[in-house]
């Protein structure tokens, strides 16, 4: 079968994408995946047919009557052509990317949505996503929440307006649900079942396990000595100014433990400072790291806190945007890690919070609980299976 795979092409998107798509390659599959140029490399070096993506800004999203409003439908309609020629029996869209759905739905071709990390639909009396806060524990906290899910439907409608204006540029009707964007017909939620508060579930959701891909990088020479090694992985998007790897560094210069920093090709406007037991590359291979490290710190990419979770090791998170609160607090409350707020991102509070994580073994008990799980569940072979299920005309199961 054909199968067309789109992303946005950060990482942390458009990297699960390329593993779903190599799992359908796997399958035998003929697979074209849709996103920036500048992936193209990765792409067609995992065996996989490339189509660059057209760039517009989907997060945040513009104001519709701006210039940049409608370039959604635009690029949707500029992707028909490719759809009339391949024929796909599945489009699979990356929840930000919303003009492949967009096309799908034009050309009468089933969709699935691949989320790459937490789920981000609210159920009533739970938490709004990305606020960071852990699920309430009495029915008066669950009230409250349920009450808030008011205020929560203001933004969801104005959601729901935007994306009623792409949708009728394209000769679409309009959609009456939230969430319109994400298929419902097939949801694929790639990430631990361990870090998602417990809910009741649309039977097309689907949480399959974290997609892992990595560009190969040649490995690199580790501090000396046998002490404990702390991997420092801020994100490839975030944090210019280097906040994180600076402070994770002067936090753990006398500390007994070896560390691996990497600024993640982040150029430094300024010097960092290296201490003595620690080095600082530009660019690291996660597959050589996380496995060797007893601790990562991280901004809280699900990219990056799924990898080490998934090599069985504890993560301290300092999360600086987007849904990467919603990460950390699922962490900590599965027990797996800690987190540290940004506006706390200093020395001493990663000092400690490292020190916790290094000393009370619990930690490390239970990554290596989530890394067994992962290691029994592939997420991108189970994407792979449902997203062939759907081309089948089969529901998800």
């Amino acid at each position: 079968m054909r199968f067309l795979v789109a992303a946005f092409g950060d990482p942390g998107h458009v990297f699960p994408a390329i593993a779903l798509g190599r799992a359908l390659r796997e399958r035998d599959h003929d697979v074209v995946l849709e996103t920036w140029e500048e992936r193209r490399e990765a792409v067609e070096g995992a065996g996989l047919g490339f189509t660059a993506a057209e760039e517009y800004q989907m997060f945040p999203p513009p104001d519709p009557d701006s210039a940049d409003g409608d370039h959604a439908a635009e690029a949707a309609r500029a992707l028909l052509p490719l759809l009339n020629e391949m024929q796909p029996h599945v489009v699979v869209s990356d929840i930000l990317t919303l003009a492949p759905a967009l096309a799908a739905e034009r050309s009468g071709i089933p969709l699935a949505t691949l989320i790459p990390h937490i789920y981000p639909v609210v159920e009533p009396g739970l938490p709004f996503f990305a606020v960071g806060l852990q699920p309430p524990r009495t029915p008066l906290g669950r009230a409250v929440w349920r009450t808030g899910q008011r205020a929560l439907n203001i933004g969801l409608e104005h959601g729901r307006r935007d994306l009623n204006r792409q949708r009728a540029r394209l000769d679409l009707p309009p959609v009456t649900r939230f969430h319109g964007g994400i298929s419902s017909e097939l949801a694929l939620v790639g990430t631990f079942p361990q870090l998602e508060y417990p809910r009741r579930w649309p039977a097309s959701v689907e949480i399959t396990g974290p997609m892992t891909f990595e560009v190969p990088h040649p490995e690199i020479d580790l501090p000396p000595g046998e002490k404990p090694l702390v991997l420092v992985a801020p994100s490839t998007a975030h944090d210019s100014g280097n906040h994180l790897v600076r402070t994770a560094l002067a936090a753990l210069a006398d500390e007994p433990v070896r560390v691996v920093a990497t600024t993640n090709r982040v150029v430094p406007q300024s010097p960092i400072e290296v201490p003595d037991n620690a080095i600082l590359v530009d660019w690291l291979s996660y597959s050589q790291l996380m496995p060797s490290a007893s601790l990562v710190i991280s901004h809280g990419g699900h990219g990056t806190v799924a990898r080490a979770l998934g090599a069985g090791t504890p993560v301290l998170i300092c999360p600086i945007i987007g849904d990467m609160s919603e990460t950390a607090m699922r962490v900590s409350w599965a027990k797996a890690g800690l987190s540290v707020p940004w506006r706390l991102c200093k020395p001493a509070p990663i000092r400690w919070a490292a020190r916790r994580l290094l000393e009370d073994s619990s930690f490390t008990a239970r990554a290596a609980e989530l890394a067994a799980w992962g290691q029994q569940h592939d997420g991108a072979a189970r994407g792979a299976e449902l997203v062939e299920r759907l081309a089948r005309g089969r529901a998800p199961a």
